[in-house]
């Protein structure tokens, strides 16, 4: 179940890191931009070292971004989801956030 809202007049789905939308476009950009780096390192047959120390900073980029979304998604749909709760005393909205939150931070622990 996915719970989100809509901007009035709209059916497009508001997630908590909508307001920064752009930011994260930059920055996907930019890790874009290093991938395809690594390629052309590749096949200009640059050191190995080089290679690996390049694929490490955009480990760490991806790894700053998928916080920055997980923090958004606990702040913004696990807390809608506990507000929701709480206005209906259903408490399967809230545990199904909980368990998507859960799954999200165990797939980026591997």
């Amino acid at each position: 179940m996915d719970t989100h809202h809509t901007v009035s007049g709209t059916e497009a789905p508001v997630y908590g890191y909508s307001g920064d939308k752009a930011a994260y476009q930059r920055r996907m950009n930019r890790i874009e931009g290093q991938v395809r780096g690594i390629a052309r390192m590749i096949d200009e047959d640059k050191y190995c070292i080089d290679i690996l120390t390049q694929i490490s900073a955009v480990t760490k980029a991806l790894h700053a971004v998928s916080i920055e979304l997980l923090e958004e998604h606990i702040s913004h749909c696990v807390v809608g989801a506990a507000n929701e709760s709480a206005a209906t005393g259903d408490p399967a909205v809230v545990e199904e956030k909980v368990r998507e939150a859960s799954a999200a931070i165990s797939r980026l622990l591997k």
